[in-house]
């Protein structure tokens, strides 16, 4: 396996004051022939993460047709999962419904923050997305009792299906508290109510800190799972610790098998994705497959996209 590297995209200007940086999480889908809508988060002036979006040419990504001048989720209320940030995480069409699932967060005291899973539906009449609720679909509970986050979503033999972020703990480490999460599996009949019977998709090995963002397809009678893998060290400015995209297969979904090795992807010897690459996104057009992902400083430097070599 390969990817054929094809550039950067975008990064926010930072001349809107809720976004003044980063493009993190790219969520990629086709809204009409030849043109994609390209959802990320990006941050504002306090630090929150809100969610926009670009479109482009699907035959030229690097060109940009449209770039949207707001955000398209509100923060939720003080107090409640979102009310500090929300953050793209998957996009489902199903039965005439467009469902848009995100991660709210909260900051936090003894931990730094806390994040749940949240829903919006489209709402053609006002031309938005509207939460179908305060709270959110998946939060914390008593088989993921930190928090969970970033999901992908197969909709596939009359069930939903998703791998998620799930927080094991919060451990202080150099002074700093750090995260530890790793990726399971859930079902859902509706997308909303998810039944989770704590199965461990992609666990930490030894010296990992952290697997998050799954991207899941399904080709050729195989599950296959891009996801980014980082170290216990100082991952945020040592680029051996910092995020790299790591592979793994499965026949049923549930029981997986790691092959970072086959991942064909790494960060480049120069330039936007040189330090780290993180948070992939898998796409099928046509006959290709492409994969949109973050560079440097966990989105601050943009988001581009790569091409796999058949």
């Amino acid at each position: 396996m390969r990817w054929i590297k094809k550039g950067l995209i975008f990064k926010p200007a930072g001349n809107k004051c809720w976004s003044l940086s980063h493009a993190q999480v790219p969520l990629v889908e086709l809204i009409k022939k030849d043109v994609w809508r390209i959802y990320y988060g990006t941050r504002d002036e306090q630090n929150r993460t809100l969610t926009s979006f670009i479109e482009v040419d699907a035959n030229n990504p690097v060109k940009i047709l449209y770039e949207h001048d707001q955000p398209v989720l509100k923060l939720g209320a003080a107090g409640f999962f979102d009310d500090s940030g929300v953050m793209p995480s998957e996009i489902i069409n199903h039965n005439g419904k467009k469902y848009f699932f995100y991660v709210g967060w909260n900051t936090g005291n003894t931990a730094r923050y806390r994040t749940a899973l949240g829903l919006a539906i489209w709402d053609e009449e006002a031309g938005a997305f509207k939460k179908i609720a305060t709270g959110p679909v998946m939060d914390r509970s008593l088989n993921d009792p930190v928090g969970v986050s970033c999901q992908s979503i197969l909709v596939k033999d009359g069930k939903w299906k998703t791998w998620y972020m799930s927080y094991k703990k919060w451990q202080a480490r150099a002074g700093i508290m750090e995260p530890f999460y790793e990726i399971k599996y859930a079902e859902s009949e509706d997308g909303m109510y998810w039944m989770r019977p704590d199965i461990t998709s992609i666990g930490l090995q030894k010296n990992e800190g952290g697997i998050a963002c799954p991207s899941v397809i399904f080709e050729n009678g195989f599950y296959k799972m891009w996801y980014s893998v980082r170290g216990l060290g100082d991952y945020r400015n040592d680029e051996k610790e910092s995020y790299k995209i790591g592979y793994a297969e499965s026949k049923d979904g549930k029981n997986w098998n790691r092959k970072d090795s086959l991942a064909g992807i790494y960060t480049s010897k120069t330039g936007w994705d040189s330090e780290m690459i993180a948070y992939p996104y898998v796409f099928r057009y046509k006959t290709k497959i492409y994969m949109f992902y973050n560079g440097n400083g966990f989105g601050r430097s943009g988001f581009g996209y790569a091409e796999l070599e058949r």
